[in-house]
């Protein structure tokens, strides 16, 4: 497939030199670099994400049947008062 590349100029001059010193057209190394570039992508690990679980039973028996909008009524008092608009108590 034919695409057209915008590529500075210095760069440019240098992927010259390297094709002509290596013997081989630029098109070839351009290729060879976008194949690195696709192949290191594929090999960078996931996020590592640490394990933060702790002995527990869960949410204390209390907790357990509320709604997710309730627990963060609970645990979050002042920032979910003043996201509703309501008056804070007292």
């Amino acid at each position: 497939m034919k695409i057209m590349l915008e590529i500075c100029d210095p760069l440019l001059r240098q992927a010259r030199k390297l094709a002509a010193r290596e013997r081989t057209t630029l098109r070839a190394l351009v290729e060879r670099g976008l194949r690195r570039v696709v192949a290191e992508g594929k090999r960078k690990p996931a996020f590592p994400l640490r394990e933060a679980s702790f002995r527990g039973r869960g949410l204390r028996a209390e907790f357990r049947d509320l709604e997710w909008q309730q627990l963060r009524e609970l645990v979050y008092p002042d920032v979910m008062t003043a996201a509703s608009g309501k008056q804070k108590p007292g």
